[in-house]
Protein backbone atom coordinates (compact mmCIF):
# COMPACT_ATOMS: atom_id res chain seq x y z
CA UNK A 1 0.00 0.00 0.00
CA UNK A 2 0.98 3.64 -0.91
CA UNK A 3 2.55 5.65 1.80
CA UNK A 4 -0.16 7.43 4.44
CA UNK A 5 2.05 9.53 6.36
CA UNK A 6 2.59 12.89 4.94
CA UNK A 7 0.96 12.33 1.51
CA UNK A 8 2.16 14.35 -1.33
CA UNK A 9 -1.61 15.57 -2.51
CA UNK A 10 -4.55 16.10 -0.21
CA UNK A 11 -6.23 13.83 -2.23
CA UNK A 12 -4.09 10.41 -1.63
CA UNK A 13 -5.30 10.09 1.97
CA UNK A 14 -8.91 9.68 0.44
CA UNK A 15 -7.14 7.42 -2.06
CA UNK A 16 -5.45 5.11 0.69
CA UNK A 17 -8.36 4.60 2.25
CA UNK A 18 -9.90 3.50 -0.77
CA UNK A 19 -6.95 1.42 -1.47
CA UNK A 20 -6.89 -0.50 1.51
CA UNK A 21 -10.98 -1.09 1.08
CA UNK A 22 -10.65 -2.86 -1.97
CA UNK A 23 -7.73 -4.92 0.23
CA UNK A 24 -10.42 -5.76 2.58
CA UNK A 25 -13.24 -6.67 0.35
CA UNK A 26 -10.73 -9.00 -1.69
CA UNK A 27 -9.95 -10.83 1.88
CA UNK A 28 -13.84 -10.68 2.63
CA UNK A 29 -14.50 -13.35 -0.22
CA UNK A 30 -11.64 -15.09 0.32
CA UNK A 31 -9.05 -13.62 -1.76
CA UNK A 32 -5.32 -12.85 -0.48
CA UNK A 33 -4.80 -9.09 -1.05
CA UNK A 34 -0.72 -10.20 -2.06
CA UNK A 35 -2.24 -12.83 -4.64
CA UNK A 36 -4.68 -10.30 -6.52
CA UNK A 37 -3.22 -7.02 -6.48
CA UNK A 38 -0.38 -5.70 -8.37
CA UNK A 39 1.62 -3.08 -6.53
CA UNK A 40 4.14 -2.34 -9.45
CA UNK A 41 1.05 -1.96 -11.77
CA UNK A 42 -1.18 -0.71 -9.12
CA UNK A 43 -4.68 -2.75 -10.08
CA UNK A 44 -6.04 -5.88 -8.79
CA UNK A 45 -7.79 -8.85 -10.71
CA UNK A 46 -9.29 -11.82 -9.74
CA UNK A 47 -12.35 -14.69 -11.25
CA UNK A 48 -15.63 -14.58 -10.16
CA UNK A 49 -17.30 -17.94 -12.03
CA UNK A 50 -16.58 -17.17 -16.13
CA UNK A 51 -15.15 -13.52 -15.24
CA UNK A 52 -12.05 -12.04 -15.11
CA UNK A 53 -12.65 -9.06 -12.72
CA UNK A 54 -10.24 -5.83 -12.82
CA UNK A 55 -10.05 -2.59 -10.66
CA UNK A 56 -7.85 0.36 -10.68
CA UNK A 57 -8.10 3.80 -9.35
CA UNK A 58 -7.80 6.45 -11.50
CA UNK A 59 -5.85 9.77 -10.56
CA UNK A 60 -7.04 12.81 -12.99
CA UNK A 61 -4.82 15.95 -12.10
CA UNK A 62 -6.27 19.11 -13.21
CA UNK A 63 -3.96 22.10 -14.17
CA UNK A 64 -5.13 23.90 -11.38
CA UNK A 65 -3.95 21.66 -8.69
CA UNK A 66 -6.48 19.74 -7.65
CA UNK A 67 -7.20 16.12 -8.14
CA UNK A 68 -10.02 13.86 -8.87
CA UNK A 69 -9.75 10.09 -8.76
CA UNK A 70 -12.26 7.51 -9.92
CA UNK A 71 -12.46 3.61 -9.11
CA UNK A 72 -13.23 1.75 -11.99
CA UNK A 73 -14.14 -2.12 -12.50
CA UNK A 74 -13.74 -3.67 -15.55
CA UNK A 75 -14.93 -7.14 -16.91
CA UNK A 76 -13.48 -7.97 -20.64
CA UNK A 77 -16.68 -9.77 -21.67
CA UNK A 78 -16.39 -11.37 -25.31
CA UNK A 79 -15.14 -10.40 -28.86
CA UNK A 80 -16.72 -8.09 -31.05
CA UNK A 81 -18.49 -10.46 -33.38
CA UNK A 82 -17.35 -10.04 -37.35
CA UNK A 83 -20.89 -10.83 -38.79
CA UNK A 84 -23.78 -9.38 -40.33
CA UNK A 85 -25.71 -9.65 -37.12
CA UNK A 86 -23.45 -6.71 -35.81
CA UNK A 87 -26.33 -3.89 -35.86
CA UNK A 88 -28.41 -6.37 -33.79
CA UNK A 89 -25.50 -7.19 -31.15
CA UNK A 90 -24.34 -3.55 -30.56
CA UNK A 91 -28.55 -2.77 -30.04
CA UNK A 92 -28.35 -5.71 -26.92
CA UNK A 93 -25.49 -3.64 -25.63
CA UNK A 94 -27.46 -0.62 -25.87
CA UNK A 95 -30.28 -2.02 -24.17
CA UNK A 96 -28.38 -4.14 -21.33
CA UNK A 97 -26.88 -0.29 -20.73
CA UNK A 98 -30.41 0.78 -19.61
CA UNK A 99 -31.41 -2.30 -17.83
CA UNK A 100 -28.40 -3.31 -15.71
CA UNK A 101 -28.13 -0.26 -13.33
CA UNK A 102 -24.22 0.53 -12.68
CA UNK A 103 -23.21 -1.32 -15.14
CA UNK A 104 -22.20 -0.28 -18.64
CA UNK A 105 -20.93 -1.75 -21.78
CA UNK A 106 -17.60 -0.23 -23.52
CA UNK A 107 -15.13 -0.91 -26.35
CA UNK A 108 -12.01 0.75 -25.88
CA UNK A 109 -10.55 2.36 -29.31
CA UNK A 110 -9.44 0.05 -31.42
CA UNK A 111 -9.96 -2.84 -29.96
CA UNK A 112 -11.87 -5.81 -30.86
CA UNK A 113 -13.58 -6.66 -27.03
CA UNK A 114 -16.80 -5.86 -25.28
CA UNK A 115 -16.21 -4.55 -21.68
CA UNK A 116 -18.66 -4.24 -18.52
CA UNK A 117 -17.50 -1.35 -16.62
CA UNK A 118 -17.99 0.46 -13.62
CA UNK A 119 -16.80 4.14 -12.33
CA UNK A 120 -17.27 6.35 -9.61
CA UNK A 121 -15.42 9.32 -7.85
CA UNK A 122 -13.96 8.02 -4.59
CA UNK A 123 -14.70 10.76 -3.04
CA UNK A 124 -17.49 9.88 0.26
CA UNK A 125 -16.98 6.76 -0.66
CA UNK A 126 -17.50 4.29 1.79
CA UNK A 127 -16.61 0.19 2.49
CA UNK A 128 -20.50 -0.66 2.35
CA UNK A 129 -21.05 1.32 -1.00
CA UNK A 130 -17.75 -0.38 -1.88
CA UNK A 131 -18.58 -3.58 -1.38
CA UNK A 132 -21.87 -3.50 -2.74
CA UNK A 133 -20.68 -2.33 -6.10
CA UNK A 134 -17.89 -4.70 -6.31
CA UNK A 135 -20.49 -7.87 -5.77
CA UNK A 136 -23.30 -6.50 -7.96
CA UNK A 137 -20.51 -5.96 -10.60
CA UNK A 138 -18.98 -9.77 -10.20
CA UNK A 139 -22.47 -11.28 -10.06
CA UNK A 140 -23.13 -8.78 -13.12
CA UNK A 141 -20.02 -9.85 -15.33
CA UNK A 142 -20.03 -13.35 -14.52
CA UNK A 143 -23.90 -13.09 -15.82
CA UNK A 144 -23.27 -11.24 -18.38
CA UNK A 145 -20.75 -12.94 -20.56
CA UNK A 146 -22.51 -16.47 -20.37
CA UNK A 147 -25.55 -14.74 -21.56
CA UNK A 148 -23.98 -12.64 -24.53
CA UNK A 149 -22.25 -15.46 -25.70
CA UNK A 150 -25.50 -17.21 -25.63
CA UNK A 151 -27.12 -14.99 -27.16
CA UNK A 152 -24.87 -14.71 -29.80
CA UNK A 153 -22.85 -17.99 -29.78
CA UNK A 154 -21.98 -18.35 -33.60
CA UNK A 155 -19.61 -14.80 -33.10
CA UNK A 156 -17.00 -15.90 -31.05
Amino acid sequence: MENTQNPSHPADVQYNKVVEMVHCYAESVGLDRHTVYNAEKLYWTWTKGSATIQIVIHKLNYDNGTRRDFIRIFAPIMDVPATNQLLGFYRRLLELNDEKFGIKFTLLPNANKVWATFERDIKGIDFNELSTFISDFEHWADTMDDQLKGQFPNLN
